[in-house]
């Protein structure tokens, strides 16, 4: 059995990998997760692939806790110019996020069509894909809960303001505060998909992913679907490529 770790910007994701199908998905939050009893319920494990965007001590840190729990030395997935039929724009591989560049392998697996994948967690990342494979680009903005704290802690009056609702027109600070960051990623990711469009010619698919994936459904007005565990996903394609 493999088992497969998404280490974010906030959460350690996880589930075991037979080299068919992923397990159920937990997680744990960074700030909370003791990394000595993580696993201590867990059977045997003869390989551990990870996708990282987190520093390199707290990478280190987490090989460690697998090495000692399991006995086996991780594999840490890295950015490639071309890997299980994606390309990558970047003429840089290594500039382009791990995770991003393991949904696109995800996305490019569910289904030979242009596909937008859209990632809203700390960052805001939205990645364009050809049918092809070929990755068209894309862009990193502030998340929305990312966008409302910089407004907090950068506008002294702001500071207090609290968690607001969604609106089209606030008539409260707080209202406003929420409906302005995330109405504003939905405007982004509206014009970023209707420009896909007209560079492939065809209305592509759009995938929401992350923790912010559910609220932008509700406020979208263009035809999408929320697939959970896309890095998960996209990295078990790439550790069966790797063998």
């Amino acid at each position: 059995m493999n088992l497969l770790l998404d280490y974010g910007n906030t959460r350690l994701k996880w589930a075991s990998w037979d080299g068919v199908a992923l397990g159920a998905v937990a997680a744990a939050a960074n700030v909370e997760m003791d990394l000595s009893t993580l696993w201590k319920d867990h059977g045997s494990v003869d390989a551990a692939w990870i996708a990282s965007v987190a520093s390199a001590a707290a990478n280190a840190f987490l090989a460690a806790a697998l090495r000692g729990r399991f006995g086996i030395e991780p594999v840490f997935a890295a950015t490639r110019a071309q890997a299980c039929g994606v390309r990558i724009a970047y003429a840089e591989p290594v500039q382009l996020g791990v995770d991003r560049f393991l949904c696109l392998i995800a996305a490019h697996a569910m289904a030979a069509t242009g596909t937008v994948i859209v990632s809203c967690g700390t960052a805001l990342t939205m990645d364009a894909l050809a049918a092809d494979g070929t990755h068209l680009g894309g862009l990193i903005a502030a998340s929305p809960d990312m966008a409302a704290h910089a407004l907090r802690v950068s506008a002294a009056r702001l500071a207090d303001v609290p968690a607001g609702n969604i609106t089209d027109m606030a008539d409260n600070s707080a209202d406003a505060i929420a409906s302005g960051t995330w109405l504003s990623a939905v405007a982004l990711i509206e014009r970023f998909h209707a420009r896909t469009e007209r560079r492939l010619g065809a209305c592509p698919m759009l995938i929401l992913a992350g923790g912010g994936a559910m609220r932008l459904s509700g406020l979208l007005g263009v035809p999408h679907r929320i697939e959970a565990d896309l890095v998960l996903r996209g990295l078990a394609h790439y550790a069966q490529s790797s063998r």
